[in-house]
C-alpha cells in the first residue's frame, strides 16, 4: 500500500495484462503532517535534545544550549509540488508565516500559488534560497540523486533538508559527508537508499533525524489505505459496485477493451 510504485515493473505488468493500483489522496494530509514535523525536529534539534537529556548531560542551563533555527518566517523550499507538497506548503504559509518557493516539473496555476504564498523558481534558486528544503518528488531515473554532492554545496550552511520522497532521490553518502562537515545544518530523513538498510555514517551523526519510512503511519490513514487497496482488488476481480473499474489504477490501459 503506497502512492509510489517505483518498486513495481509497471511496463512488465502492463504487457502481461496485470493491473497495478496504488493508494493516493487518502494519505496526503497525514504525510504532510509528518514531513512538517520532521522538518521542525531537524531545525529545532529535537531528537538531539532528547538524546542529550537521556544521557544525563543536562546539568545546567546556558544561553546557547542546543540552539536550532527558526521555522516561522523562514523560507520553505519544496522540490516536488504535487498533492503532498502543496499540503506542506499550506502548513508553512498559513500556519507559520513562511514564504514558499518551489520547483516542479510544471508550474502551478496562479490562484494556487497565491493561496499558498508560493513562488516558482528554478532548481538552482531553490537550493540557494531555501532555509528549509523538503523533498516530495516521485522517484524515477530522472530524479535519481536529485540532491547529491554538488547540490548540497549550493545550499545555505544554515539550511535543513527533509526527505519524505524516496531514498534514491538523495545521495545518502554525499548527504552524510555534508552533515559531518556542517556544509548544511541538519537533515530529517524518513526514506533511504537501499532501505531498510541505510548508510551507517548517518547513524553516527547527531544532526540528522532518522525515521523508518513511516510518514503515512497514522491509524486512520493506514485503515483508509487498506480500504482503498481492498476496493481496488474487488473491482479488479470484476466484483462490487465498481466492477472492472478500480478507483486508482496506475496503468488504466490494461482495463481498455481488447
Amino acid at each position: 500500500m503506497a502512492v509510489g510504485y517505483n518498486n513495481i515493473d509497471v511496463a512488465a505488468c502492463t504487457a502481461r495484462g496485470v493491473i497495478v493500483t496504488n493508494t493516493p489522496d487518502v494519505l496526503t494530509e497525514t504525510t504532510a503532517d509528518f514531513g512538517f514535523a520532521l522538518m521542525m525536529a531537524a531545525a529545532r534539534r529535537i531528537a538531539e535534545s532528547e538524546h542529550y537529556l537521556r544521557r544525563g548531560e543536562w546539568t545546567k542551563w546556558h544561553y546557547d544550549q542546543l540552539v536550532g533555527s527558526d521555522v516561522h518566517g523562514a523560507t520553505l523550499g519544496i522540490l516536488g509540488m504535487g498533492r503532498i507538497g502543496q499540503a506542506i506548503a499550506r502548513r508553512g504559509a498559513l500556519g507559520f508565516g513562511m514564504p514558499v518557493i518551489y520547483h516542479n516539473r510544471s508550474r502551478l496555476a496562479p490562484e494556487i500559488e497565491a493561496a499558498l504564498n508560493a513562488r516558482y523558481v528554478d532548481k538552482a534558486t531553490l537550493l540557494r534560497e531555501s532555509d528549509h528544503l523538503v523533498l516530495v518528488l516521485p522517484y524515477s531515473a530522472a530524479s535519481h540523486h536529485a540532491i547529491g554532492a554538488v547540490e548540497l554545496t549550493h545550499m545555505k550552511p544554515t539550511a535543513t533538508l527533509t526527505n519524505i520522497a524516496r531514498g534514491g532521490v538523495v545521495d545518502d553518502a554525499a548527504l552524510a559527508e555534508a552533515l559531518k562537515a556542517r556544509r548544511i545544518a541538519a537533515a530529517g530523513l524518513d526514506v533511504f537508499e537501499g532501505e531498510p538498510k541505510l548508510n551507517p555514517a548517518l547513524l553516527e551523526l547527531p544532526n540528522v533525524v532518522l525515521t523508518p519510512h513511516i510518514a503515512s503511519a497514522s491509524v486512520a490513514t493506514r485503515r483508509a489505505m487498506a480500504s482503498l487497496a481492498v476496493d481496488n482488488l474487488i473491482a479488479a476481480l470484476g466484483c462490487g459496485p465498481q466492477a472492472g473499474r478500480p478507483p486508482t489504477p496506475v496503468n488504466p490501459e490494461v482495463l481498455a477493451p481488447r
